[in-house]
């Protein structure tokens, strides 16, 4: 028997190393499991150390979570890999005659956010005829599950081929000149209606077209933004009119003589010119979309990679094609349905968005990452971890029951980590606090 000890003993450490769940973080993350108000979610922790290639705590790690808008993540991932280092604004095709736009997907073309415009600026310089052509257009507006009663929220705005104001509306009423406006001017239907009872401003669309009911409130000054039907690029063409001063041509087909080939893209004949514009720097759009948790960057985030490694928009191919390829090696393949994260149907686990984020830090740099994820007192993360801000960059995700949080760790002892946190099916109104909470606890014990 004696003879046996030894290697008996190096097996049981071995066993030991090998099952995350008996480690020394349990002490830690036990009393958050045992809570009172989550005994009857379903919570999921992974915790990993990209140094030592170990998980310090794994717990329900390979089970399947909602993960709201953690799935930006993933998004995020294939706009570094894929979208270089600035965004194409547009792809155009010039002949002596006209200019042919085949939309990129920009989310930033007109939005409010960004002063400079250079698609713009050429298309007021241009004296051509301009038209938009959707041949690399394979989607719907609106994403696969997505709450079909958000459509009046500004969250939820339709995708689109060539996005224009972020495909909102935004509405405006200014009581101290007496008048509502739109912010574009549009020439779309609009009626009034007194509010008798809570005296607010509001601005309600039709469900399927381009009609809205504004209430007239008591406030001095209100906005409200609302999307609205985009018809591919047929909202585009009319917003456009007005803006660039002329009419703009919707073609529903390639000129003669072009063809558009998957996976390549469009080839042009002899004498006709393929162009290139580039909007604007990569993290520009990256960091907002991460800060805000912006739904509507990441859907055309999505497309436009998918616009640009197949050479057409669609969400379904562009999604199996990263899981066949650049993502082959996730613990656990995931059903990932859209860009944002809205969707109920998405599914992932913790291990895959710890291997993610490990994935991420060593292609793009730890330094990037730091860059375009919020930190304490920042962003999604503006009332949290504000005690020792800079020690935490991660990614939050909230839907209805479902709250998520993943990214890195940095701690006392000056130790990066990487962690996922999912919880489903809660009802704690204070369980980011006991994230936050658990976190800075982890943080003082490594």
């Amino acid at each position: 028997m004696k003879k046996l000890f030894f290697p008996l003993l190096l097996a049981m450490m071995a066993g030991q190393a090998c099952s995350p769940s008996r480690s020394a973080g349990s002490s830690v993350v036990k009393p958050f499991f045992e809570d009172s108000s989550l005994r009857s979610a379903q919570i999921g922790i992974c915790i990993y150390d990209p140094v030592k290639a170990i998980y310090l705590y794994d717990r329900q790690g390979d089970k399947y979570f909602i993960p709201a808008s953690n799935t930006k993540l993933f998004t995020l991932y294939a706009g570094l890999k894929w979208l270089g280092d600035s965004l194409v604004g547009m792809r155009y095709l010039q002949t002596d005659t006209a200019i042919f736009i085949i939309p990129s997907g920009d989310p930033s073309f007109l939005h409010p956010d960004y002063v400079r415009q250079p698609v713009m600026d050429f298309l007021k310089k241009t004296r051509l005829p301009v038209y938009l052509t959707d041949v690399n257009w394979r989607e719907k507006a609106l994403g696969r599950g997505w709450a079909w009663d958000d459509y009046n929220d500004d969250y939820a705005a339709e995708r689109s081929p060539l996005p224009v104001y972020g495909n909102v509306i935004r509405w405006v009423q200014d009581s101290s000149t007496a008048s509502f406006y739109s912010i574009p001017d549009i020439n779309w239907e609009v009626r009034f209606t007194p509010d008798t009872v809570k005296k607010a401003f509001f601005v309600q669309r039709d469900w399927d077209k381009n009609a809205f009911e504004i209430t007239e409130g008591k406030e001095r000054y209100k906005v409200q933004d609302v999307p609205f039907v985009t018809g591919g690029v047929d909202g585009a063409a009319v917003l456009l009119k007005d803006t660039v001063g002329r009419d703009v041509f919707i073609r529903h087909r390639l000129p003669a003589g072009v063809s558009f080939v998957p996976r390549t893209g469009l080839v042009a004949p002899v004498g006709m010119s393929l162009h290139v514009i580039h909007s604007r720097p990569l993290d520009s759009l990256f960091r907002p979309m991460m800060y805000r948790s912006d739904n509507f960057f990441a859907e055309q985030t999505l497309l436009m990679v998918s616009n640009e490694r197949l050479g057409w928009m669609n969400d379904a191919r562009i999604i199996d094609t990263l899981l066949k390829t650049d993502l082959k090696e996730l613990p656990q393949r995931p059903n990932w349905v859209d860009g944002s994260g809205l969707s109920r149907n998405d599914l992932f686990t913790p291990r895959d968005f710890v291997w993610l984020l490990d994935k991420m830090q060593r292609e793009f740099s730890l330094s990037r990452m730091k860059g375009i994820l919020p930190t304490g007192g920042s962003g999604t993360l503006g009332n949290y971890y504000k005690k020792d801000s800079g020690y935490i960059y991660a990614k939050t995700g909230s839907l209805t029951g479902v709250v998520t949080l993943s990214g890195y760790l940095v701690t006392k002892k000056d130790h990066l980590l990487i962690f996922s946190i999912m919880v489903n099916n809660h009802n704690d109104p204070a369980i980011r606090r006991k994230m936050e909470k658990f976190l800075e606890e982890i943080r003082e014990k490594y």
